[in-house]
């Protein structure tokens, strides 16, 4: 199938691409397109006009500085898995990144792509939430930062306004106590999860506090189980399976009870992660 008839404009400055979202109400951001152009193919999406931003500047760096690393939103996949910050200061991605795609998209897919098209069923928004991660938005009034839990409001939905671009992405720097955990169970490697965890937690000499469960593929967003998060804190393994407090949906991957069993066993192998390792 071929997509509907668009215009195509590239956009030379930050300022002309707010711009353009502000003439033309329905037009679509393009950036690695991985998501995109499939939505297009299909005739899901149909905007009269396209604004490519690849070719913006100071999009597309990994920064670290006053405990916060900056991950630009033309950020290839490729880049961030390849990126010594994100291996030592991001863990979490670092771990994620492999289960992304086909190496094909990695090449071409954006971090700040991911984010923004917010399928619940993918890795990155997950990890940001489990993160305490915060996005850098970026509209006609300037740039404001929204926090993860804020960010992702429904499917596909987030909070970026009419006119705002998602450029960049900003997370706190792991210390000597983080400690990261990511499963996901996909019917093929590559493809989306059936069910997924993205965790961090801080070290407490032999436990865990802080503890951040972020499920991915059971619901709208990605979901916190805040009553499993503080059994967990207990250590006791069996206890904060029991409270998992998630209500998947049913969709086609699989019933929701399912999704809930296998959100236990995740919830099991990444527990035994956070309590054995050290970023």
């Amino acid at each position: 199938m071929k997509p509907a008839p668009f215009a195509y404009k590239k956009a030379r400055s930050l300022d002309e691409a707010v711009a353009l979202l502000g003439e033309h109400k329905d037009a679509r951001l393009l950036a690695g397109g991985q998501s995109l152009i499939a939505t297009l193919n299909m005739r899901l999406s149909a905007p009269s006009l396209l604004i490519d931003i690849n070719g913006l500047s100071g999009l597309d760096g990994i920064t670290a500085k006053e405990g916060m690393v900056e991950i630009g939103a033309l950020v290839r996949h490729v880049q961030a898995e390849r990126s010594e910050i994100i291996a030592k200061l991001v863990p979490l991605i670092a771990r994620a990144m492999p289960h992304i795609g086909h190496a094909a998209i990695r090449n071409r897919g954006t971090l700040g792509g991911s984010i923004a098209f917010a399928d619940p069923a993918a890795e990155l928004p997950a990890c940001l939430m489990a993160l305490d991660g915060e996005v850098e938005a970026t509209g006609p009034k300037g740039k404001r930062t929204i926090k993860a839990q804020d960010f992702f409001k429904g499917l596909f939905e987030t909070a970026l306004g009419p006119q705002e671009l998602l450029t960049a992405i900003r997370i706190p720097a792991a210390t000597k106590d983080t400690r990261v955990g990511f499963a996901e169970l996909a019917r093929r490697h590559g493809d989306y999860a059936i069910v997924g965890l993205a965790a961090s937690a801080q070290g407490d000499g032999k436990g865990l506090k802080d503890v951040r469960l972020s499920f991915f593929g059971t619901g709208d967003t990605p979901s916190r189980a805040r009553k499993a998060e503080t059994a967990l804190e207990s250590g006791d393994i069996d206890a904060a399976v029991a409270a998992l407090d998630l209500e998947p949906h049913d969709d086609v991957q699989a019933p929701a009870k399912v999704k809930k069993h296998l959100a236990g066993v995740l919830l099991r192998r990444v527990a035994k992660q956070l309590m054995e390792a050290r970023t």
